[in-house]
């Protein structure tokens, strides 16, 4: 991001505290004999912060990293299916090991409190963050996303985790089922496994399903090794790999 000196910056102040959010702010307003800039809004969750950023043009944000439900980094995954993505500055109270990462990778964070002096810096330096420093923040900061996300009609939908019955690999989607409808998803099935290990379980080389949401494991009519599975608010019944089933009977011991 280069900050044009005639065009004010426009930004977002993302904190799930409302102290913190208005000590940001008032620090802004300091930078702005410095640095054009406006604050567009503030939100104080994650999902919040991802609707204004596509309601508004936004050059940055300003972004807690620790907040209930959907933490900062998440945040900033998600914002890079947007069609142009804004700058990323992470705000931190005591994420030490976390900073590190920031570091190492050269992201641009703050401790709080915020200073104006360094604020100005950030600002005049931020730029958008690749998918591979993502990656690399994520790993300092392990905690599974609360949300897939997707590009819909030029359009990030946002799925809640919770809400989905399977995920299956057909050529090079996901298809993402929830009771209401299905998503296709450009992400590698393995790497879901990986992340939501403790929520979704493989029955097939191709499916991982809603532990919580199995009802039935049954045995196919007129089959030898043949089984399927039943999910809760699924009509359809999910074919089991011969391979899959004995660690699919040993969950269920």
């Amino acid at each position: 991001m280069h900050p044009n000196t005639e065009t004010p910056l426009r930004l977002l102040v993302v904190d799930d505290e409302a102290p913190a959010r208005r000590r940001l702010c008032e620090v802004l307003e300091d930078c702005s004999h410095q640095l054009p800039l406006q604050v567009v809004g503030e939100s104080d969750n994650g999902v919040d912060a991802l609707e204004t950023a596509q309601r508004e043009r936004l050059d940055a944000l300003l972004l807690d990293i620790r907040m209930p439900g959907m933490d900062g980094i998440e945040v900033a995954q998600h914002l890079q299916k947007l069609h142009r993505p804004p700058a990323v500055i992470f705000t931190t109270a005591y994420d030490n090991y976390a900073c590190q990462a920031f570091e190492v990778n050269a992201v641009d964070y703050l401790m709080k409190p915020v200073r104006a002096e360094r604020l100005v810096a950030a600002l005049g330096k931020a730029r958008n963050l690749t998918q591979s420093t993502l990656d690399a923040l994520r790993q300092a900061h392990p905690k599974a996303r609360t949300h897939l996300s997707l590009s819909e009609k030029g359009k990030l939908r946002l799925v809640p985790v919770e809400d989905i019955l399977y995920l299956k690999a057909e050529l090079k989607y996901i298809t993402v089922k929830t009771v209401e409808r299905e998503y296709l998803l450009e992400e590698s099935l393995v790497k879901l496994e990986a992340e939501f290990g403790d929520r979704f379980l493989r029955i097939h080389r191709n499916c991982l399903v809603g532990k919580d949401l199995v009802e039935q494991v049954g045995k196919l009519s007129g089959s030898e090794d043949g089984h399927f599975v039943r999910l809760r608010g699924l009509d359809e019944a999910l074919p089991v790999s011969r391979r899959q089933y004995s660690q699919l009977r040993e969950f269920f011991r």
